[in-house]
């Protein structure tokens, strides 16, 4: 009796059974629900993301430091007695002896416009490095966000595959049953291929928590909605890279684009140490007042700070800032190195995934099936053993399942090209590969 039509009334209904088993979703998904593609899960990571709304502040803080760091400091209001007597007949008086004066005056500094200007300037700096690292946290989010969907939408195939797989094997162990039973068979054969099914058994249920594990992952960035049902993945063919203009595009990356506002901030500060070598006036003006029978007077006055130790002091803080410039310079120009020579062998490594998927997909994948259609029509003709069908069908799902785990490291690559920067939420600051620029 043929394997495929003794069991195809049992197949189908169990096959529905297990894949949806296999991949069942938690009640609170509704089957209305639209599936979630791999744009909307990022979406909802970079919108609910308090790491997002840290920079933000952070952004915030700076450009407020901007305005107040360009004003000058606040006028100082002095009150004092100058000359009051302490000894004598007159002692404790602000009236009787005629020096004696009762002095209020404010002190104004008058700090130089272009240091104002570079006090200003270095909180800029700091709002470009808030904005640059705003878009590597919200890169990192997408990247994240990606692999965790990528995870479970390949353990739910490979969940799909092993469940189809099964079904295969509960129909092998009916027909080694009733082989057996017959006298055509032997029971080593009925305990093979239920030696089979535990195997897949077992398989499924460590797939099973890849998929819990790939979920849990997946609702730390967009919570509850972890739980909907996957659209179709998108194309790993293409990334938003032109190999031509490969270091022009990482320049604006922002992982380069951090250490280069860091580069530009420090540069800031040594500017400003160096307007700080020359100290800035106070100005005041004093209004006195003295007893009745003498004149009010009015004083004016300018402080001049004396910078005597300058070598030691101005000099050598001035250094300090060149010296912290020169160090996010090299930083800035070993990440820049670093990251380019990261992403070229990600390019190259994507590469080699995408022709060894292709080639599965082209070569062993079909081969595995004929030995599995050749097996099984040998053994429903009594020219093969039970064994030899088992054998196959363990050499199929092995190579479906390297294909599937070859996709997987595919899609992990892609993710880590395709979201080097932001491609939502992200402040604009930095372009981006364009789609006419892709590489394919």
């Amino acid at each position: 009796m043929s394997l495929r039509h003794a069991g195809r009334a049992f197949a189908r209904p169990v096959l529905v059974s297990l894949l949806l088993s296999s991949l069942a979703l938690p009640l609170r998904a509704s089957a209305a629900d639209p599936p979630l593609t791999l744009a909307e899960a990022q979406r909802r990571a970079v919108a609910s993301s308090r790491q997002v709304a840290a920079h933000d502040h952070a952004v915030a803080a700076a450009r407020e430091m901007v305005v107040a760091a360009g004003q000058r400091p606040d006028p100082v209001l002095t009150v004092g007695i100058d000359n009051l007597p302490v000894e004598g007949a007159d002692r404790f008086s602000a009236t009787r002896d005629g020096m004696t004066m009762r002095r209020i005056g404010v002190m104004q500094e008058i700090t130089r416009a272009d240091k104002l200007r570079l006090r200003a300037e270095r909180f800029e700096k700091e709002v470009e490095k808030g904005l640059a690292e705003r878009d590597a946290a919200i890169a990192v989010i997408e990247r994240d966000t990606a692999q965790a969907w990528f995870d479970r939408y390949y353990a739910e195939r490979m969940a799909a595959l092993v469940a189809a797989q099964s079904v295969e094997a509960k129909l092998e162990i009916e027909a080694a049953q009733a082989a057996y039973r017959a006298g055509r068979g032997s029971q080593a054969d009925v305990l093979a291929a239920r030696g089979a099914l535990v195997a897949l058994d077992d398989l499924a249920a460590d797939i099973r928590r890849r998929i819990g594990n790939a979920r849990l992952m997946l609702a730390r960035w967009i919570g509850e909605a972890a739980d909907l049902p996957l659209a179709d993945r998108p194309s790993l063919d293409t990334l938003a890279l032109d190999r031509a203009s490969l270091e022009a595009q990482l320049a604006h990356h922002p992982q380069l684009a951090v250490a280069a506002k860091q580069r530009e901030l420090a540069q800031s500060e040594a500017r400003l140490a160096e307007a700080n070598r020359k100290a800035d006036w106070s100005v005041e003006l004093m209004f006195n007042q003295r007893g009745p029978a003498y004149d009010n007077m009015v004083s004016v006055a300018v402080s001049i700070p004396l910078p005597w130790d300058r070598r030691n002091r101005q000099d050598r803080e001035l250094a300090s800032k060149l010296a912290l410039a020169e160090q996010a310079r090299a930083r800035h120009e070993d990440a820049a190195r670093a990251h380019g020579a990261e992403v070229r062998a990600l390019i190259n490594e994507w590469d080699s995934s995408r022709e060894r998927a292709a080639r599965l997909q082209r070569d062993l994948v079909p081969l595995a099936g004929e030995r599995t259609q050749a097996a099984l029509a040998a053994y429903r003709g009594n020219r093969g053993t039970l064994a030899e069908v088992l054998m196959a069908r363990r050499n199929e799902l092995e190579a479906r399942m390297q294909l599937l785990q070859r996709e997987m490291e595919t899609a992990r690559l892609w993710t880590q090209l395709n979201f080097l920067a932001p491609r939502s939420g992200a402040s604009g600051a930095a372009p981006r590969g364009t789609a006419n620029g892709a590489v394919k």
